[in-house]
C-alpha cells in the first residue's frame, strides 16, 4: 500500500471515530424525555447503537472494534452523567477542572465494558461478519452482539458494587418492548433492543439483493419481538389486593447549598411539616400515609429535640395518618456506634423514645450505599477530602428487611440509587420465611437536590418505572427536588410535581399481588441464555480456524 493510500484510510478511520463519538453522545439522548420527546427516546437508542455494532462488525480488526467501542461508551458516558459535575463542583467545593476530569475519568473507566463488548463480538463474528451466505448466521451473528453487550452490562451493574446507571435497556419503558420486562427484567429488555441494533447494522453490511434478504431475517425477528412486547402488554401480571391507599408525597425541595447548613436546617424542617399537615384538597382524600424524601431530617435522631418529634407525632395525630419519613440513624447495638442511611414510619401511638432512639418498629436501613456519597472504597479518601459534602461513610442494612404494613397493604422502602437494582427490589416483592410476604407497593426516598436541574431527575423517573414494569407494582417517588411521582404498575406515570417546585401531591394507590416471571427468576434466564449463545460463539470461531 502507498503512502497516500495509508493516509487515505487513516483519514477515513479517524472520521469514523469522530462520527463515533458524536453517536456515543446521541445515544446519551435517549435515556430520558428532554430535550428529545418521550416516543422517540427507544429509536434514537437503537438506531445509535446500530451505527457502534455496524463499526464492529466492519473492523478489520479486533482492535479496531475496541477503539470504537471505547469511543463511542467513553462520549456516551460523559454526557449521560454530567450531572455528577454539579454535585462534586457546585455542592461538594471540588474545583471546576478536578470535578471535570472526575466525571470524564469515571466516562473512560465504564467504557471499558463497551470496549470489552465490541472486542468480544469482533473475535466471534470477525472470521465469518462478511460471509453473508446463511440467515442463520446473521441471526446468530446479532444475538453474540447482543449477548456480548448484555453480559458486560450486567458486569457494569454488578461489578465494585455496581453502577447500572443508562442501561440500554431504560430508553425502552415506552414503546414495543417495554411489557418484556415483567418477563426479562431490565437485561431482557437490553438484550432485545441490542439484538435489533445488531439486526440494522448487518442488514446495512449487506451489499447484494440477496444478501439483503437473508440479512432482513434478523430484522425480522427484531420486528416480531417489538410486536409481541405490544401483545404482551395485555396481560396483567397481578391483581388488586387490599383496598386501595391515599398516598401524600411531599417535596420540599430544599437547595442542597441549604439541607446541611446548620443555621438553615430548622427553616428545611419547618417546610417539611407545614407540607405534611396541610388539609386534604376533598373531606374525603384525607392520606393515610404521608411519605417524606431521603433525610427530610438531615440529624441523626438522637439530635433532633424532642420537642421536634413532638410536632410530628401531632401531625400524624392531626392527618390520622401515617408518616414515611427518610433519616440517618445512630444507634449502639454491642456497645458499637452503627449509622444508617434509614427510613422509619410513625403514627401518633408511637413512643416518642423509639424516635430518639432510632429503634421505631417500622425501619428500614439502606442497604447498596453511593460509593463516595454514602461509603469511602478502601485507597480513596483522599478523593472524597478533596469535596466536602457530609454523611459519608454509612453502615449497610441487608437486602430483604422488615416491610411496613400500613392498613390494608404492604410497603417496601427503598432509598434513592437501591432502586436502580432491579435484581434487589424483586427481594421486597418475594415472600420470606423470616420477613413475611412480599410487597404490595414500592416507595422511593430520595434527594437529587445535589444534581440540580439536571437529567439525573428525569432518568431516574425513568429507572422507577423501570422497577414498576418489572414487578407489576405501583411505584411512589417522594423526591426533595424531584421528581416526585406516582407510577401505575405499567410503568405508566399518572401524577407528578413539577421539579425544583414545592409541594404534595395526594394520590390514590392500588396495592397489587402475584408475581411476574421476573420478580420469580430475576435475571437468571437472560444470562443463561446469552452465556450459552457466547459458548456457542467460541464453538464456531474453534470450528472455522481448524477447518
Amino acid at each position: 500500500m502507498s503512502p497516500s493510500s495509508i493516509l487515505k484510510a487513516s483519514a477515513h478511520f479517524d472520521r469514523r471515530l469522530a462520527g463515533l463519538l458524536a453517536l456515543g453522545a446521541a445515544h446519551a439522548l435517549s435515556f430520558a424525555p428532554g430535550p428529545l420527546p418521550h416516543w422517540i427516546l427507544p429509536f434514537v437508542q437503537i438506531f445509535t447503537l446500530a451505527v457502534l455494532a455496524f463499526f464492529v462488525f466492519k473492523a478489520s480488526t479486533t482492535a479496531q472494534a475496541a477503539l470504537g467501542g471505547f469511543v463511542f461508551g467513553a462520549s456516551h458516558f460523559a454526557l449521560g452523567l454530567y450531572w455528577l459535575y454539579i454535585s462534586m463542583h457546585e455542592y461538594g467545593g471540588m474545583a471546576a477542572p478536578l470535578a471535570a476530569a472526575a466525571v470524564v475519568l469515571l466516562a473512560a473507566a465504564l467504557a471499558v465494558y463497551t470496549t470489552l463488548a465490541a472486542a468480544l463480538t469482533r473475535y466471534l463474528t470477525g472470521y465469518q461478519a462478511h460471509n453473508l451466505a446463511s440467515y442463520k448466521r446473521q441471526v446468530l451473528l446479532a444475538a453474540i452482539w447482543a449477548s456480548c453487550w448484555t453480559l458486560f452490562e450486567w458486569l457494569r451493574g454488578t461489578l465494585f458494587t455496581g453502577l447500572p446507571w443508562l442501561n440500554i435497556g431504560y430508553a425502552h419503558v415506552e414503546g414495543m418492548l417495554a411489557a418484556w420486562a415483567p418477563i426479562l427484567g431490565v437485561y431482557g429488555v437490553a438484550w432485545l433492543a441490542a439484538f435489533a441494533a445488531g439486526a440494522i447494522a448487518l442488514l446495512a453490511c449487506s451489499k447484494d439483493t440477496a444478501n439483503d434478504a437473508k440479512a432482513a431475517v434478523g430484522v425480522g425477528l427484531a420486528l416480531v419481538s417489538g410486536l409481541i412486547g405490544i401483545a404482551l402488554g395485555h396481560i396483567a401480571w397481578a391483581q388488586p389486593q387490599g383496598e386501595p391507599l391515599i398516598v401524600r408525597l411531599v417535596q420540599g425541595n430544599i437547595p442542597q447549598s441549604e439541607k446541611f447548613d446548620p443555621q438553615l436546617i430548622e427553616k428545611g424542617l419547618a417546610t417539611y411539616l407545614e407540607l405534611a399537615a396541610l388539609a386534604p384538597k376533598e373531606p374525603d382524600g384525607a392520606p393515610k400515609l404521608i411519605v417524606l424524601p431521603e433525610t427530610a431530617i438531615p440529624l441523626f435522631q438522637n439530635r433532633v429535640a424532642p420537642q421536634l418529634w413532638q410536632q410530628w407525632l401531632a401531625v400524624a395525630q392531626k392527618q390520622d395518618a401515617q408518616i414515611l419519613m427518610g433519616i440517618p440513624l445512630h444507634d449502639r447495638p454491642d456497645n458499637t456506634d452503627r449509622y444508617t442511611n434509614s427510613a422509619i414510619a410513625f403514627d401518633a401511638g408511637t413512643p416518642l423514645h423509639a424516635l430518639t432512639s432510632g429503634a421505631p418498629q417500622l425501619r428500614y436501613d439502606k442497604h447498596h450505599l453511593v460509593p463516595f456519597g454514602e461509603f469511602i472504597p478502601p485507597g480513596f479518601h483522599w478523593f472524597v477530602e478533596l469535596m466536602q459534602i457530609p454523611l459519608g461513610d454509612f453502615n449497610r442494612g441487608p437486602v430483604r428487611q422488615s416491610l411496613f404494613p400500613i392498613k390494608d397493604q404492604i410497603i417496601a422502602p427503598d432509598i434513592c440509587y437501591e432502586d436502580v437494582f432491579g435484581e434487589e427490589i424483586i427481594e421486597s416483592v418475594r415472600d420470606s420465611d423470616m420477613f413475611g410476604p412480599g410487597a404490595n407497593i414500592l416507595v422511593n426516598l430520595s434527594n437529587l437536590g445535589w444534581f440540580g436541574d439536571s437529567w439525573a431527575l428525569r432518568q431516574h423517573l425513568q429507572i422507577s418505572r423501570m422497577r414498576a414494569l418489572e414487578t407489576a407494582r405501583p411505584m411512589l417517588r417522594a423526591t426533595n427536588t424531584g421528581m416526585t411521582a406516582a407510577i401505575n404498575p405499567k410503568g405508566v406515570v399518572r401524577a407528578a410535581l413539577e421539579p425544583m417546585s414545592k409541594g404534595v401531591l395526594d394520590v390514590e394507590v392500588q396495592g397489587m399481588a402475584g408475581l411476574t416471571p421476573y420478580v420469580r427468576w430475576g435475571n437468571t434466564p437472560v444470562l443463561l441464555w446469552s452465556s450459552l449463545l457466547l459458548l456457542l460463539g467460541f464453538y464456531l470461531r474453534k470450528k472455522s480456524a481448524s477447518a
